[in-house]
């Protein structure tokens, strides 16, 4: 994925999210449901945001942005522990 077509990913995923918050407000989605789709979601956008500094720190390093590649939700998350 290019930059542009990383952040588009963002934009469809923050407004899944949004979606999301509005069924559950309006009763039309579990509490369980809501937080493991949620959960999926911070996973799927922390894997977007770790993308795009892997290609912008390649780019900055003069190498291809094109060799950067999504991590997996294992070891983005585990960047913090």
């Amino acid at each position: 994925m290019d930059e542009k077509q990383i952040l588009d990913r963002v934009g469809a995923l923050v407004q899944e999210e949004h979606t999301l918050r509005e069924r559950y407000a309006a009763g039309q989605l579990g509490e369980e449901e809501e937080q493991i789709r949620l959960r999926e979601l911070e996973e799927s956008l922390d894997q977007c945001w770790d993308l795009l500094r892997q290609r912008r720190a390649r780019k900055a390093a003069g190498e291809n942005p094109n060799d950067a590649e999504v991590r997996s939700v294992s070891q983005v998350e585990g960047y913090l522990q």
